[in-house]
């Protein structure tokens, strides 16, 4: 008997911008898709028309694209069971609703917003804990199980508002196997009659979302925690059309939690904590605020996925680096895990950190000659292979090589004064003075190694040991007591400009020390 072949979907809302969550839950199908030899289908969920936010669609196109996540039947790609957008489909939905009502699974409702206040207000002083519309209070609303079938189609012909509500049957029990948390088990009791299609007559999400899965063949609905309560519903629907034996696998992922672990990640923790939670920046079309991106703040796409693929998931292994083909190769539903998964900033700024020193220097530089010449700095092509050979190794993002490198084109005016007090002293200003001396005698290729050699040889002349001027020398050239390679650094500026920078802090830095 042949297999089934695997077919998954990422059915996302156009309310707005795309959050982690939503990012890690595309990523997580696509690779289950792609590690089954499997497919991967994107269906924009619109039904709710008051909630649609402009752009919101052509933002969540632009960021699976960007993440390298690839989509084989959607509203750009097209397919066997186009159309992929839901307000598209609007038609097929009713035939379904209405056969529920045929065969005694859902039932019209005519009620007003008062009449459902009424009877909230009502369950509420009677000390009900949970107000549902069910089994129970069902039989004192207004709609075609209270009303008889002359009065129900009068209602109807006369274009009174309805909805179409699922009967939930009493004393059912609605049992599946979560991929990912095992069995779960709920009454039917627990369940409140749903509105399958509204009084505009666009589905619900639970309609819809059965609907298309079963059209388009879905075999496993991976989605997050937050749909796990509505997922007995959905296997109660299932049933009623008749699709059980052909309803898909369900797996809930776990939450994204705040950085500090202690609840679900919001926008609000992302801007409090100064990061990005959506993969693309976002301005709000109607308020014009602006949310933060992970492309704009300088992640790289691959670094994104990887740090993104481990919120939840890991291989069983130590390795933390994977490409998008290894995610694949290693990915599987039975290791993610089932608690939620704390949002590490800085792990995130670490995995782009190592994916940005694998970057080819070329790829660096082609990203950092605009922002230079934003800045009106002159850098030639050698001097920018100089500078990113000097600090890719040294920072987290493309973007800081150039605050990084800014030393590189102007002369310090200030110098770190704990460091002056405690390294310039009259064997710093000796040394620097020969060093001027040797530099401006030197003919030879102004380059990391000779420059290096040259400091050797003229210390050991002037029996002052290397090691113990060098950071005097550094405070010298660039300002700072730490910092990337000095020979380097020197290479860059090359010999007049040293020259200058070391005649500089002679008079400078004694200076700055005695007004200390």
């Amino acid at each position: 008997m042949s297999k089934t072949p695997v077919r998954v979907r990422f059915a996302p809302s156009p309310t707005g911008p795309l959050h982690a969550g939503g990012v890690r839950t595309a990523l997580y199908n696509y690779l289950f898709a792609r590690q089954q030899g499997g497919q991967m289908l994107l269906r924009i969920e619109d039904t709710d028309q008051n909630r649609f936010v402009p752009g919101a669609e052509a933002y969540i196109l632009e960021a699976l694209e960007w993440l390298g996540i690839e989509i084989d039947e959607g509203p750009q790609q097209g397919g066997p069971h186009a159309p992929y957008r839901q307000s598209d489909r609007k038609e097929m939905y009713r035939g379904y609703a209405e056969k529920l009502i045929e065969d005694g699974k859902a039932y019209y409702a005519f009620d007003t917003t008062e009449q459902l206040d009424e009877m909230r207000k009502r369950m509420e002083a009677a000390k009900v804990a949970a107000v549902q519309y069910n089994a129970i209070t069902r039989m004192e609303m207004t709609n075609s199980l209270t009303l008889s079938k002359e009065e129900t189609k009068a209602r109807l012909e006369s274009g009174e508002p309805y909805v179409i509500r699922m009967k939930i049957m009493p004393k059912e029990e609605v049992r599946f196997n979560d991929l990912i948390r095992g069995w779960v088990v709920v009454h039917s009791s627990q369940i409140d009659d749903k509105v399958l299609l509204k009084s505009d007559g666009m589905p619900t999400y639970h309609l819809a979302n059965i609907v298309d899965d079963h059209l388009m063949g879905i075999t496993h609905v991976i989605r997050g925690e937050e749909w796990l309560p509505s997922a007995p519903l959905h296997v109660l629907l299932y049933r009623y059309l008749g699709w059980e034996s052909t309803m898909p696998q369900f797996a809930h992922l776990p939450l994204l939690l705040k950085p500090d672990g202690n609840g679900k990640l919001s926008k609000r923790d992302a801007d409090l904590g100064g990061f990005p939670i959506f993969p693309l920046e976002w301005t709000d079309p109607v308020s014009g605020d602006k949310a933060r991106g992970f492309r704009e703040e300088g992640y790289l796409p691959a670094a994104t996925a990887n740090f993104l693929a481990l919120l939840g998931w890991n291989s069983g292994t130590e390795q933390e680096l994977f490409t998008m083909d290894e995610l694949i190769s290693n990915f599987s539903l039975e290791r993610v895990h089932k608690a939620g998964a704390r949002f590490d900033i800085q792990k995130a700024n670490w995995f782009n950190q190592q994916y940005l020193k694998q970057l080819d220097d070329a790829a660096v530089i082609a990203e950092l000659k605009p922002f230079y010449a934003e800045k009106g700095i002159d850098v030639t092509d050698e001097q920018l292979s100089q500078i990113v050979h000097l600090l890719k190794d040294r920072v987290h993002f493309t973007k800081e090589i150039i605050s990084e490198s800014l030393f590189l084109f102007s002369a310090p005016e200030n110098y770190d004064p704990e460091v002056a007090l405690k390294k310039w002293n009259e064997e710093a200003v000796n040394a620097v003075s020969h060093l001027k001396d040797a530099f401006a005698a030197f003919s030879g290729d102004f380059n990391a190694h000779d420059v290096k050699e040259l400091i050797s040889a003229t210390m050991e002349s002037h029996g002052i040991k290397m090691s113990k001027i060098m950071q005097a020398l550094r405070l010298a050239v660039t300002g700072a007591g730490a910092g990337p390679d000095l020979m380097i650094i020197m290479e860059i500026l090359g010999k007049d400009k040293v020259i200058q920078r070391l005649e500089n802090a002679l008079n400078r830095l004694s200076a700055q020390i005695r007004l200390a």
